[in-house]
């Protein structure tokens, strides 16, 4: 006969773990099935956790998980082709308990989360594909494996499939993603001396550093790219929407070797060794792309529920409050014995009530607005980077006339009028 759960976890990654931690804590029987050879193996993300949503899972977690660096500093870079306007904060306060931030490798970082788990008593599966929920009169009952007998039975499955969730589609919470509602995003692990990446990057021991770069990076498409610091290596990755590197017929691995060779990066990788390329397809369709969370007997969680929030770069930390609010939920709904649809939209109320829907709903037209005006990155950047030659370039000229000249050269350009306007857009996309 089948085995039953109280609770079946499609995925390990930051969601599904928490989720599986959290009930597992909470004495309920729980199976994680993950797809990949060990947790972390098919995950992606530049590589930042937040220490709030983390502690209030595993407290003073970073005691003892397998961190890189808490970071000190974040800098943002507007990039032209041979030159950057850059600012950014950097806080020691950050470099000192409780932290804010931290650098990570997914691959060690996910591994040591699921065994937490599995420490609490929660039945870890690898190298396990879930082919289908079983649904019967309306209600997921459970999964569908690839395994010999593949069949197991639990009150909830957990829907933590990844961005693309095909449980999610099978279940018709979502139809298929457009191109702009996903970017793919490209990353390498370059092993560097320690000495060598405190050096280049200004920072004391146990200090790291992140740098998000916009504009010549993805060559004015929409995107982002960054440059992390670990330990004794660095994370550097580029993304765009698909939409995008399908409109100007982009190759992820030459955008990122393009990366690469800009004079302002290569710089930070010389002498470096390539350690691993990895890819990964990223939610950027935020608030409008949110399918249903909940249904009788299944909730949806972390980049299966396109929990991303593509403004501040922030996943993981949204991933894993969904998760243990997923969990919060159905430990709940164990004590009721209740798992229907209504029953579990509490998970839906508490993450519309939380920081995670919120924010998501303060961009909701932002990654559209960007998308369908390239000049923000394509003309903007560039000309933000010419204005700053001109104002600092010290060469005789008065700066009022200076100023004057940067005026007229922008109006020339744009117009005044088109400038105002294009302000207004961005601000109604951020507000």
């Amino acid at each position: 006969m089948p085995e039953k759960f109280d609770v079946i976890i499609v995925g390990a990654g930051p969601a599904g773990t928490a989720c599986a931690y959290t009930c597992a804590k909470n004495g309920l029987n729980v199976l994680q099935i993950e797809r990949g050879e060990y947790p972390g193996s098919k995950n992606v993300m530049g590589g930042v956790l937040y220490r709030k949503q983390m502690e209030e899972i595993i407290p003073e977690f970073w005691k003892e998980a397998p961190l890189e660096r808490p970071v000190v500093e974040q800098r943002f870079w507007m990039m032209d082709k041979e030159s950057v306007v850059s600012f950014g904060y950097k806080g020691l306060e950050w470099g000192m308990e409780p932290y804010n931030n931290f650098t990570v490798l997914r691959a060690q970082f996910d591994q040591w989360f699921a065994q937490k788990a599995v420490e609490e008593g929660a039945l870890l599966i690898t190298e396990t594909v879930v082919t289908e929920c079983i649904v019967e009169n309306g209600k997921v009952i459970g999964v569908r494996t690839d395994r010999p007998d593949g069949e197991v039975f639990a009150d909830v499955v957990v829907l933590a499939d990844g961005v693309n969730s095909l449980l999610g589609k099978q279940l018709g919470f979502h139809k298929e993603f457009r191109p702009d509602e996903v970017a793919l995003t490209v990353m390498e692990v370059i092993n560097l001396p320690k000495e060598t990446i405190n050096d280049r990057f200004n920072l004391s021991e146990n200090q790291g550093c992140t740098i998000e770069i916009f504009g010549d990076a993805t060559k004015g498409n929409l995107g982002t790219a960054f440059l992390y610091t670990n330990k004794d290596s660095l994370n550097i990755g580029v993304g765009t929407t698909l939409s995008s590197m399908i409109k100007a017929k982009l190759k992820p691995y030459d955008l990122l070797d393009y990366l690469k060779n800009h004079p302002m990066v290569k710089p930070f990788l010389e002498g470096g060794e390539s350690a691993e390329y990895l890819a990964h397809l990223i939610p950027e369709g935020g608030y409008h792309s949110v399918p249903k969370v909940a249904g009788d007997g299944v909730v949806v969680v972390g980049d299966a529920a396109q929990l991303v929030n593509a403004i501040h770069r922030e996943g993981s930390n949204m991933a894993m409050a969904s998760g243990k609010m997923a969990a919060e939920t159905i430990v709940e709904a164990k004590q009721r014995n209740d798992f229907s649809a209504s029953s579990l939209n509490k998970y839906r109320e508490a993450l519309y009530n939380s920081f995670i829907i919120k924010d998501l709903e303060k961009y909701k037209d932002a990654t559209h607005t960007f998308e369908n005006h390239p000049q923000y990155l394509r003309e903007y950047v560039p000309m933000m980077n010419r204005v700053a030659s001109k104002m600092f370039t010290v060469d005789g000229t008065p700066k009022r006339d200076k100023q004057k000249e940067i005026i007229r050269s922008v109006r020339n350009e744009k117009g005044t009028f088109n400038v105002l306007k294009d302000i207004y857009r961005a601000w109604k996309a951020v507000k």
